[in-house]
């Protein structure tokens, strides 16, 4: 028998709206944030220093970033993104 990825999620977190659901969703979008932060910096041929340099910070602190094991003003998203990987900060809330 085939089962939605959503019952799944709720068998084992909670329905939308409980504490274990929304850390599990929280974590999944810092997940997707740091992989796509790897990605363009991987895209730029950016060594994790590198990009650390152009933003003015360590490479520890662009490792821990990739690594999910910060978290990230968006202060500091902004200037990853537009002076680190010359790209543009896009927000859309829905």
């Amino acid at each position: 028998m085939l089962t939605n990825v959503e019952s799944l999620i709720n068998d084992s977190f909670g329905p939308k709206g409980t504490p274990e659901r929304d850390s599990l969703e929280e974590r999944a979008e810092l997940f997707v944030i740091t992989e796509m932060i790897k990605e363009a910096r991987r895209e730029a041929h950016l060594t994790q220093a590198q990009l650390a340099e152009r933003i003015g910070a360590k490479k520890g602190y662009i490792s821990r970033i990739e690594n999910g094991k910060t978290d990230i003003q968006l202060r500091t998203l902004k200037r990853i993104v537009e002076k680190g990987l010359g790209k543009k900060l896009k927000l859309v809330f829905e």
